[in-house]
């Protein structure tokens, strides 16, 4: 399924050392905003206090926050647990006040605004298994990661390997840096949309690195440049289909999944984009920099232009 189809192939490759040193300024400020800032972790990180209320109708979740922020008490995540009259209340830790005095205030503040609140449980999240979690997920990073990498390396090649992982990683720190400078909250979702990313954008380098490796046997007269440059522009339509729908689904989480689902849709979002942006620019210059050539995917002898046994022979462009 095409939208369109281009007949003429797009340099893409002409221009990679530009872009991939635009790339390479902004993944250097995003590790820079990494160390210097840092993340804003959420509370499953960090620790704090947790609380599930019952209310006998609906629950209005942006009035709970604002109740809660009333009290001085930022950060805090407010979400439907199970029903609509159910709320899950996450809160971080406040200096000079225990959890219990905590949950004593913020129920105090919520049965102001609506009598019906009641209080199912109240538990203190401690910092010990926020720092069980992030070493988790740097233990999933890492698994993701060296999955990626081996499932290239056994069905392309080790060069696709690790042009692959080096933009992948290049969308990671990027996400990482858009939290960072602008300090929005770093929480579990978050996470799970960075893993996804993972995934997503290794799939777009799949698709072009597989029709490089079908161009090459295709078009034998072409240099490396052309054949990544061909590959790139034939999957165009494809690349547009599958990110432009992703994307509206994402979109409608980001307008309309208010505050729960906000920064998680962010973080697709930031991914998605510049997933197709690496996987062009970075992915595949990096490939065609470490030497990628027909005889590194293409096992066997390789027949030349103009054999008679080459059901290819004189193939044109």
């Amino acid at each position: 399924m095409e939208f369109f189809k281009i007949h003429r192939d797009i340099p893409f490759m002409r221009h990679a050392l530009v872009f991939n040193l635009v790339s390479l300024i902004t993944f250097l400020a995003a590790v820079f905003f990494l160390f210097s800032r840092g993340l804003h972790l959420s509370v499953e990180f960090t620790g704090g206090t947790l609380m599930e209320v019952s209310y006998s109708q609906p629950a209005d979740l942006n009035a709970i926050r604002n109740s809660v922020a009333a009290l001085g008490i930022n950060d805090v995540q407010v979400q439907n647990f199970g029903t609509t009259q159910d709320v899950l209340i996450r809160m971080p830790v406040q200096k000079g006040s225990s959890s219990g005095a905590q949950s004593e205030r913020v129920l105090a503040a919520l049965k102001a605004a609506d009598a019906g609140a009641t209080l199912r449980r109240t538990e203190f999240v401690g910092p010990q298994v926020g720092d069980e979690l992030a070493a988790d997920g740097l233990k999933a990073l890492a698994c993701v990661v060296a999955g990626v990498m081996l499932y290239l390396a056994i069905r392309f090649e080790w060069k696709f390997a690790v042009a692959a992982i080096i933009a992948n990683l290049h969308d990671v720190i990027i996400i990482l840096g858009f939290f960072a400078f602008f300090q929005w909250e770093f929480s579990l979702p978050v996470l799970a949309a960075v893993l996804a990313v993972l995934g997503y954008s290794v799939n777009e380098s799949v698709v072009i690195f597989d029709r490089i490796r079908e161009n090459f046997r295709r078009f034998r007269k072409m240099n490396t440049m052309q054949i990544i440059d061909s590959a790139i522009t034939s999957t165009i339509s494809r690349t547009i289909i599958t990110h432009g729908c992703t994307q509206l689904m994402v979109l409608s989480m980001l307008l309309f999944g208010g505050a729960t689902l906000h920064y998680f849709a962010l973080a697709l979002t930031i991914g998605i984009l510049f997933g197709i942006y690496s996987s062009v620019f970075v992915a595949a210059a990096i490939a065609m920099w470490l030497g990628i050539q027909r005889e590194d995917l293409i096992k066997g002898p390789v027949k030349k232009d103009g054999d008679p046994a080459d059901p290819n022979a004189g193939a044109t462009v």
